[in-house]
């Protein structure tokens, strides 16, 4: 009995999975057949989309500055530009990463506040992503940095490389909109701490608080630019991994130094070896080889030129651009590092007044309760005088009078002494 209601149980689902394996092979997993059991339906290609399978880019070539729209998969691009998926996933709009700055074989690597690119020597592949946080805002820096890109490649006036101008381009766009953000914090900032010293309220003090968290925010990512400048003019290596024009020419040299000996093993060697004529044949050999010999001589002179002088210059070079904009992000957080310091500036004379406030209120609060418990003293004479029995006192004449009349004195004299003790005791200032 136990093996028939296990096959009626497992039956239907088999049954349903064989029917509809075609479409748990596309990812969505139908209904099963009449026992109204509803399979789990799962988006294989929202995922897809959502995960970054396929972006949209903009291409800006490095010969002409022309620029395109191009749809390029993850994979592609790692396979292409030899980056592994880590490198990747740093620019998916999908996830906050801080900013960096990633130096490799063949690319360069730019997650910079809302630039995020990929530099090779041949072109740059600017992230464009509409629909990601940011929507409208983070497209039109996408547009600037390529429209500033082009002007850049279109007017050069040095000698800079390709990807030397666009890391030029992201590092002046990322601290230009971080320093702009740092200019409408203070403009935020000084007018509202000026009105919370005069004016102290529960407004102003929630508006203090989301500008301080704001201001913990923009500084982070400010520091974390700095940083990575900081790190890359640190570590000469790092530096000498992004002159990716110097790498590619080295290889181009060397693949064709490989031709040229290539053509001198097989297409000499074979000639040298051929029956040829007495009389041509020894010039034209002699002639060919000592062509052969001067232009491996002359390759080899450039390669070491290049290896010994021209990675050095490039080093400074781009050490003295990085530099400059280190310079710049620095500037930017002293002037955050001057707003926060303020602000706690800001905070302690609050503080103070708070509690001077505070202490003003327990004060009162002493007095009420030492005014309380003289009048008091009242409210226990005249609960004598309203009782219902009989007392010699009550039928002596102003006996009630003079009785208010002394309790009063007693009772000032009581709150006077109070006072005394309070000042005594530095309750209340002198």
């Amino acid at each position: 009995m136990d093996h028939d209601l296990k096959d009626r149980l497992l039956l239907p689902t088999s049954r349903a999975a064989a029917a509809n394996g075609a479409h748990h092979r596309r990812g969505v997993t139908p209904a099963a057949g009449g026992g109204g059991s509803v399979g789990v339906a799962i988006d294989v290609n929202g995922l897809k989309r959502r995960g970054g399978w396929r972006r949209s880019w903009v291409r800006v070539d490095a010969a002409t500055g022309a620029a395109e729209a191009v749809e390029v998969a993850k994979p592609a691009l790692m396979r292409r530009l030899d980056l592994p998926a880590r490198d990747l996933r740093l620019l998916d709009p999908l996830f906050v990463y801080p900013s960096a700055i990633l130096g490799r074989e063949r690319a360069v690597v730019c997650n910079l506040e809302r630039v995020r690119c990929i530099i090779t020597a041949d072109e740059a592949l600017v992230l464009r992503d509409p629909d990601s946080a940011g929507g409208a805002a983070a497209d039109e820096a996408v547009r600037r940095y390529v429209d500033e890109l082009q002007r850049r490649l279109v007017d050069r006036a040095d000698d800079l490389p390709f990807e030397f101008i666009a890391l030029e381009v992201a590092l002046e766009a990322a601290c230009s909109f971080l320093d702009s953000q740092a200019v409408e914090l203070e403009a935020e900032a000084y007018p509202l701490l000026d009105e919370l010293t005069t004016k102290i309220s529960t407004l102003n003090l929630e508006r203090a608080r989301r500008l301080k968290s704001k201001l913990v925010a923009l500084t982070r990512r400010v520091q974390k630019v700095r940083d990575e400048i900081e790190q890359l003019m640190d570590d000469d290596g790092d530096m000498a991994e992004m002159y990716l024009t110097e790498k590619k020419m080295r290889m181009e040299a060397t693949l064709l130094d490989d031709d040229l000996q290539g053509v001198g093993n097989n297409g000499f060697g074979a000639s040298l070896s051929a029956p040829v004529s007495p009389v041509a044949s020894p010039s034209l050999s002699r002639r060919l080889d000592k062509e052969l010999s001067f232009a491996r001589s002359r390759q080899d002179s450039i390669k070491s030129f290049k290896s010994s002088a021209s990675s050095q210059y490039n080093i400074e070079e781009l050490e003295m651009l990085l530099e400059a904009y280190f310079v710049v992000s620095d500037y930017t957080l002293s002037k955050l590092t001057s707003l926060k310091e303020y602000i706690d500036d800001t905070e302690d004379f609050i503080n103070i007044q708070l509690d001077n406030v505070r202490n003003q209120l327990i004060q009162f609060e002493l007095l009420l309760t030492t005014a309380t418990f003289v009048v008091a003293i009242f409210g226990v004479v005249s609960g004598v005088f309203g009782m219902n029995f009989e007392v010699p006192l009550f039928k002596v004449p102003h006996a009630f009078e003079w009785t208010l009349a002394i309790a009063g004195v007693c009772g000032t004299i009581i709150f006077c002494s109070f006072l005394w003790y309070f000042k005594k005791r530095r309750f209340f200032p002198l």
